[in-house]
């Protein structure tokens, strides 16, 4: 485990999957804590709210006894992690297409912060189809989206579809 670096993971989490949990899981036992960051960025049209996102990231990682924290930004990340002092941005890879927007972000976050690395996490490959927008399209038609979301995003979308 490598010890005194603060890692951040970003992400819209709208809403957390099976495979953001995979990053999560693997990423803490390399690092042992990690902050959880959620955009609240209004380019994206959310499901849920920032806050929900953030409330159902902490009930899927409760489990993970205190090596998780998770907050809510509006701003570059790179802004963020160097007002929180954080050296490192973890960044999850499903599939090649991932490739070239990551590569992309990380070269800008370098630009814009040197000191600033980005770790990529490869989703294990059981989870590398699902995407926080098939999620959405499935739940939305009344699909099963019990294999691809934690149990407190499953309630969730129950409730809110119910609406």
């Amino acid at each position: 485990m490598v010890r005194d670096v603060m890692a951040v993971y970003p992400g819209s989490f709208d809403p957390l999957t099976l495979g953001h949990m995979d990053v999560i899981q693997r990423a803490v036992k390399i690092f042992g804590k990690l902050t959880v960051l959620v955009a609240s960025s209004s380019r994206k049209n959310a499901l849920f709210s920032p806050e929900e996102r953030k409330r159902l990231i902490e009930e899927s990682v409760k489990d993970l006894k205190g090596q998780v924290t998770v907050d809510v930004y509006d701003g570059l990340t790179v802004d963020y992690v160097k007002k929180t002092g954080a050296q490192l941005i973890i960044r999850g890879l499903r599939a090649v297409s991932d490739f070239e927007y990551e590569l992309g972000m990380a070269t800008m976050n370098r630009k814009l912060y040197p000191d600033i690395e980005t770790f990529v996490v490869m989703t294990g490959e059981k989870f590398y189809y699902i995407s926080s927008n098939t999620v959405k399209e499935v739940a939305v038609h009344g699909g099963d989206i019990s294999q691809l979301v934690p149990t407190p995003v499953i309630e969730a979308f129950k409730n809110k579809l119910r609406k």
